[in-house]
């Protein structure tokens, strides 16, 4: 695609296209990861006495990858949350990209910045 052909309009429709599949895809990845969790836990009375986190099988991706291969339920929702995440992830990373083809250098350092910030608080910071 050449830098002459490129302009905002374009880049708002790529952008919404983007936002909107991320969205929806995470709700079908979350909808079938609770349905397979109801269909195999469905009739198990909820324990409210005490607070059970999240096991560590579920913290990192490679993990949840396994689990999701492995067909667990959490996984799967789990795997749907990490894509709800990645969406506007992939909106700042493709507004760098798109800034970039437009020779707009100010954007582009802006944009990489937020991208910068938004990795650090996802990878960085614990």
């Amino acid at each position: 695609m050449s830098a002459a052909r490129w302009d905002d309009q374009r880049t708002e429709v790529i952008i919404g296209t983007l936002l909107r599949t991320g969205v929806m895809l995470a709700a079908a990845v979350v909808l079938v990861g609770g349905v397979l969790y109801l269909a195999r836990h469905g009739r198990e009375l909820p324990e409210y006495h005490s607070f059970h986190g999240q096991s560590a099988s579920l913290k990192s991706p490679r993990q949840i990858s396994h689990g999701v291969a492995a067909m667990s339920a959490p996984a799967i929702i789990q795997f749907g949350l990490l894509l709800l995440i990645a969406t506007p992830v992939a909106r700042v990373l493709f507004s760098a990209i798109a800034f970039a083809l437009e020779r707009d250098r100010m954007y582009v350092v802006i944009t990489l910045f937020v991208l910068g910030i938004l990795l650090y608080s996802l990878f960085g910071s614990g």
